[in-house]
């Protein structure tokens, strides 16, 4: 029996877009996959979707068919082996039936990068705003109307009232969140971290700003609490790169860095030692061009 005998409806480009729009937007993942192509005597309907949607609170949902149960099933497949690969990119994927080929056109949109800065205070400010330049959604908590305040933070897209014992009662965290903790001490610190790391699944990454010693008095309090080794060795602490940063703009950049460098995969190494086209261009350290 095909997919349209089981009921199932075409699923339009616009309907597709929007699916995966507001999954992005909502806090979830989504890949399309349409047909374009077909070889054999494989049936399927060209320009036929399929959506795939993962969503932390409402699940898995598929949306739309391919009008054929075993091509749906593989194209489910892909989809979510897309969505498993966080460097998986738009583009085409060959379906193998037994009736012949089907090239389906692979559309990924994962849940939008939030920076959640909890703190409003005077590092906060250039966190949140070379946060935006990066192209991340900004969220800036704080305990103190007075500091989290449009004129303070005029690129963050809300400004939350949090109550620190309970801090992201009006925020979501997911596996897009990135978390910074700056706020006015460490108690504040504490209470958020703890909770961030009994979320589940969590942020992509938590990172807290301190000392070494403020940062190993975490670690020993944690500790204490139950957590294990494995949720320690998820908090970047000390935030950020070795740059040599003093400023709170100093070290929006050093924490930017850091952020760039694992969305990229960088090494955080200076490129000049990287690369070391100085040394290639004169055929070793102690030669002459």
């Amino acid at each position: 029996m095909s997919a349209d005998e089981a009921g199932v409806s075409a699923l339009g480009a616009s309907e597709a877009s929007e699916i995966l729009l507001r999954s992005s937007s909502d806090g979830g993942s989504a890949a399309a996959g349409t047909v374009v192509g077909v070889s054999g005597s494989v049936v399927v309907a060209a320009g036929a979707r399929v959506v795939l949607v993962r969503h932390p609170v409402h699940g898995t949902e598929t949306h739309g068919s391919l009008r054929n149960r075993v091509v749906d099933a593989l194209a489910v497949e892909q989809l979510g082996a897309a969505l498993d690969n966080s460097r998986a990119r738009d583009g085409i994927r060959v379906l193998e039936t037994k009736s012949g080929t089907v090239e389906l056109y692979v559309e990924v949109r994962r849940a939008l990068r939030e920076l959640i800065v909890v703190g409003a205070g005077h590092v906060a400010q250039p966190i949140a705003h070379m946060g935006s330049l990066l192209g991340y959604r900004v969220t800036v908590l704080d305990d103190r109307p007075e500091f989290a305040t449009r004129e303070r933070f005029p690129d963050a897209h809300r400004l939350v009232r949090a109550d620190f014992s309970d801090p992201f009662a009006d925020v979501r965290l997911h596996e897009r969140s990135f978390l910074l903790l700056v706020t006015r001490g460490h108690k504040y610190d504490y209470e958020c971290l703890i909770r961030a790391l009994r979320v589940d699944p969590g942020p992509s990454y938590i990172g807290m700003i301190g000392s070494r010693r403020r940062v190993r008095a975490t670690y020993v309090q944690l500790l204490e609490d139950g957590f294990q080794r494995a949720a320690l060795e998820r908090i970047h602490a000390p935030v950020g790169l070795d740059i040599g940063a003093e400023t709170p703009e100093e070290i929006a950049v050093s924490v930017a860095a850091e952020l760039v460098m694992l969305d990229r995969g960088g090494t955080g190494a200076p490129l000049r030692s990287v690369e070391r086209v100085a040394e290639r261009f004169f055929g070793g350290p102690d030669q002459e061009p």
